[in-house]
């Protein structure tokens, strides 16, 4: 959804891939072509590695549990090609090298995705000041700081299950309350990449988790994908300031350049003069789903799709949650970002990708007659997303 602040202060090279030292003789490859040694490694004192999940179907996914990454995601194009979908990079070092190449491809965010205004919030009479590591707001939890560059324990159970957990102490970038969370990716057997988050806490706080995977179905990421068909079952969003903020409005989007309710390709309107276009440089709205009524999100609905007349792979989207993050790659390929080498020695354009984020809607702890993300003690967090794949 954004760029993670350069100046941040890198985590993740403090320990040095000895796996990354294996024969290649003994490489063992994804459907993909990632080199399963090069995850292979010790972070923050625990054992990383890469996942490989997989149905009968020809999908495939592998994750990492350093930030509950998806690294790459495959599923057959219309000619039954094996196509990776997602964005991303061939190697630990690089996701865990915060100062170099910074990103949160593929990671599972928390504790709250999108941004708070200015880092601050109160709940309950207390007011809380979060880590600001996205020019005044806090940003995905703190960004590198945050659960995307934190490593999760992982249970792979059979061929198509990961269940990943994280313990966050009280007070980790300023957030109440000790926090044990799980994400459990699942692939499917209709070629569906389903995602559950659950959480508890021992203290009141909020809590707001997605998946921030980089989405480009032509599987050719040296383009911009402007010939994507987006649709999004959304009336109304949230528009934002200059800085990305949320304003509290929320507005229609008939007539607009953010309507999607009719499916369109990308490129007809993200050169738009609309202010919001502007603002962004793309898209980086959250979008009010029609999907979700009366404090309820109906998961059985096609929230969101997007469509590749190239590959002809198909994606739809469904979730419980109120919003839907759509973000267009603003940051890929400008500036120094233009430079960096990903999987297969891919250098990214900007526009490249699509990201469909399942949400609360940004800032909500702030605008009180918006959902809330609060969690107490006793309570269960529960968010569903899922990801179904086909051939049109």
């Amino acid at each position: 959804m954004r760029k993670i602040n350069s100046m941040l202060i890198g985590l993740g090279t403090i320990a040095i891939f000895s796996a990354s030292c294996a024969s290649k003789q003994n490489a063992t490859l994804t459907v993909s072509g990632l080199d399963t040694a090069k995850f292979d490694t010790i972070l923050q004192e625990k054992p990383v590695k890469l996942y490989v999940l997989k149905n009968n179907n020809g999908m495939e996914a592998c994750i990492t549990n350093y930030g509950g990454r998806v690294i790459s995601l495959v599923v057959p194009d219309k000619d039954g090609k094996p196509t990776d979908v997602v964005l991303g990079f061939d190697n630990i070092a690089q996701y865990a090298d915060t100062i170099k190449t910074p990103s949160d491809y593929g990671s599972s965010v928390g504790r709250y995705a999108n941004r708070i205004n200015k880092g601050k919030f109160t709940l309950s009479g207390t007011t809380y000041q979060l880590r600001q590591n996205n020019a005044l707001h806090c940003l995905h939890g703190g960004g590198n700081t945050g659960w995307m560059h934190k490593v999760y324990d992982a249970e792979q159970v059979g061929d198509s299950i990961l269940k990943l957990t994280i313990v966050a102490p009280d007070g980790e970038n300023g957030f109440p309350g000790t926090v044990t969370a799980t994400t459990t990716y699942k692939v499917t057997a209709d070629n569906t990449l389903d995602i559950v988050w659950e959480a508890t806490t021992d203290k009141e706080t909020i809590i707001n988790m997605t998946n921030h995977n980089y989405y480009n179905l032509s599987g050719d990421f040296t383009k911009p994908c402007y010939d994507q068909i987006l649709y999004v079952n959304a009336d109304n969003f949230t528009p934002s300031d200059a800085t990305n903020m949320t304003t509290g409005e929320i507005l229609p989007v008939a007539g607009t350049a953010m309507d999607f309710r009719t499916p369109h390709a990308v490129g007809d309107s993200i050169h738009s003069d609309y202010q919001q276009i502007k603002n962004a440089t793309g898209y980086d709205h959250n979008y009010c789903l029609n999907t979700y009524k009366d404090g309820k999100g109906d998961d059985t609905q096609v929230c969101a799709s997007l469509y590749s007349p190239k590959s002809g792979i198909f994606m739809e989207m469904f979730t419980n949650e109120p919003g839907v993050q759509v973000y267009s790659g603003n940051f890929q390929g400008v500036g120094a970002d233009a430079k960096i080498a990903r999987k297969h020695g891919l250098t990214y354009p900007k526009h490249v990708s699509i990201c469909l984020e399942s949400q609360k809607y940004p800032d909500s702890p702030n605008k009180k007659d918006w959902p809330q993300p609060t969690l107490k003690p006793g309570e269960k967090y529960y968010s569903h997303a899922a990801y179904r794949f086909s051939i049109k």
